[in-house]
């Protein structure tokens, strides 16, 4: 399902009679699906984020693994990187959505750049997340 189809679900109960439509309606088949667009991810200092749930597992084999096995992280849709700071976490979106913008562009790809006081730090978090 493309992206824009999954966000237009969101939208397919709305009645404008109703004062919650924003809340998902927990009968829906979809409403798994629905929730679920965004995964929230944690650093080690407890900072939230949250990121497309599509783009998170295109670039990280492990997050992926973590959202489609019968892990916690399925279940809760958050994950938690105790060994991974704000800083870090932070590049690393960054890069998720760096690689899902430029995957199969056909345009010229700009250099990714890296601070360099961050650099020994990404590459042993891009080495644990497989991205």
């Amino acid at each position: 399902m493309n992206k824009m189809r999954t966000h237009e679900k969101k939208f397919e109960n709305y009645d404008s009679n109703k004062e919650n439509n924003f809340v998902p309606n927990m009968a829906d088949e979809d409403s798994k699906e629905q929730q679920h667009v965004y995964v929230k991810l944690v650093s080690a200092e407890g900072h939230e984020t949250f990121v497309d749930r599509a783009i998170a597992m295109g670039a990280s084999a492990t997050i992926r693994t973590m959202l489609e096995g019968q892990f916690r992280e399925a279940q809760d849709n958050v994950i938690r990187f105790p060994n991974i700071t704000t800083a870090i976490l932070e590049q690393v979106v960054r890069y998720m959505q760096f690689k899902a913008k430029y995957t199969n562009s056909s345009s010229r790809i700009p250099e990714f750049t890296i601070e360099p006081e961050y650099a020994l730090e990404l590459l042993i978090a891009s080495k644990y997340l497989d991205c």
